[in-house]
């Protein structure tokens, strides 16, 4: 038996927040690649399955996940099978589908998981006091707010609070909805909300953002060494912040740092301009490294990063591997600021083919942006329609976006190191 079919499939992974909005895990989603939705997989049970397998084996829990829960789809086939005991317990959560029947049987399987250590959480879940039993041990109910009457969702949150579990509100989509479903005792949640915030009116960027953007204007053009260090020296905490990156990147260099300048030296071009793309996200947004924005930016910068490289066999340090990392890590600048992308745009002076994927969605930059904004939302359809146009096989994919989740992983370890 040969592994190639097992490849043959996309990895959607969806963000769980809490109450602070930062990232508690992800929803690993599978689907088989074809030209049919309902043609995926022949079972749900084959699907739960390749998730399994595939997430042990071609992935590795480590990778797609870091230090993250994972939330795994589970039907009645694999519930009962030897195949849960392979996953790494500490990170895994059992989604129990809202098609199982919760029998006795089903209890006392769930039980005994709990018992070894596994987090228990019912899907898609639909209340009913005749799950009591349930309700008494499992960790956490997923309930979806939109198949759920608006009138029917306090009345239902409020009896499920009665027991030891925690809430997870799924496809919430809104700001307005997430803190409504706070209201009503939700301590998880799963949607978009995060990318769509509440905008009222233009917002002005606070004076640390303005220099964050001044410095990523200056960087993007003939750069002068002279304008990027008076930029640093105009803001302290700017410089405070390069010299832990030189220490962290650079760890056990023999070389002291003599000065500003030769710590901008020391960091490269490359390297300062990456990092202060992502310090755009990190300082900004006071979740920090947890942050969901932080989190999609940097994956699809990498992402688009990777994708470019192998299609154009180019280095890493080419222009347009640049381009490519740069329009996916500016991609969510506007949600970050609340502020229009034209703007933003227009400030930065980038590129024409750089605006053109950031403003709107158009040429190689702009398609590959959309395939990674389609992956994020698991619309697997439209990658595979979006792979075709660019001449991207399915394998490539796959191996950019695990390189991508694990980059992303490293990024967070060295920065909690620094």
């Amino acid at each position: 038996m040969t592994n190639e079919p097992e490849r043959k499939f996309f990895i959607g992974r969806q963000p769980i927040l809490d109450l602070k909005q930062e990232i508690v895990g992800y929803e690993l989603l599978f689907r088989a690649a074809g030209t049919h939705e309902t043609a995926q997989f022949e079972s749900q049970s084959q699907a739960s399955a390749s998730v399994i397998a595939s997430a042990l084996s071609d992935f590795g829990f480590q990778e797609v996940l870091g230090d993250k829960f994972g939330f795994l789809n589970i039907t009645a086939g694999v519930l009962h099978s030897e195949m849960l005991e392979l996953l790494p317990i500490e990170q895994s959560v059992l989604e129990i589908l809202e098609n199982i029947e919760l029998d006795d049987n089903v209890r006392l399987r769930c039980q005994a998981l709990k018992e070894e250590g596994f987090q228990i959480a019912l899907d898609d879940h639909v209340y009913s006091p005749d799950n009591d039993s349930f309700y008494r041990f499992v960790d956490i109910i997923k309930v979806d707010i939109m198949a759920t009457g608006p009138e029917e969702l306090p009345r239902i949150a409020a009896a499920l609070r009665k027991y030891p579990v925690k809430l997870l509100a799924e496809r919430v989509e809104t700001v307005e909805q997430f803190e409504q479903c706070v209201t009503y005792g939700f301590e998880l949640f799963q949607g978009y909300f995060f990318e769509r915030p509440v905008v009222l009116g233009k917002k002005r960027i606070d004076p640390s953002g303005l220099a964050m953007m001044k410095l990523l204007q200056q960087l993007n053009e003939d750069w002068d060494i002279n304008e990027v260090e008076d930029t640093f020296r105009e803001n302290p905490t700017l410089t405070f912040n390069l010299l832990k990156l030189v220490n962290s990147v650079m760890f056990g260099m023999r070389e002291k740092i003599k000065s500003l300048r030769h710590a901008i030296m020391l960091l490269g071009i490359s390297q300062l301009r990456r990092w202060v793309q992502l310090a755009l996200f990190a300082g900004k947004d006071e979740r920090g490294l947890n942050s969901p924005l932080l989190e999609m930016a940097a994956v699809r910068g990498r992402l688009m990063e990777l994708l470019t490289m192998q299609r154009t066999r180019s280095t890493r340090t080419s222009d347009l591997v640049e381009s490519a990392f740069m329009a996916g890590i500016l991609s969510l600048l506007d949600v970050l600021f609340e502020t229009d992308m034209e703007e933003l745009v227009a400030g930065l002076h980038l590129s024409d083919d750089v605006s053109a994927a950031l403003l709107r969605r158009e040429g190689e930059l702009g398609r590959l942006l959309l395939l990674t904004e389609k992956l994020e939302k698991t619309d697997f359809e439209a990658v595979q329609g979006l792979l075709e146009q660019s001449g991207i096989t399915l394998d490539q994919l796959l191996s950019a976006q695990l390189d991508a989740f694990n980059w992303r992983t490293s990024i967070v370890k060295e920065q909690r190191r620094s």
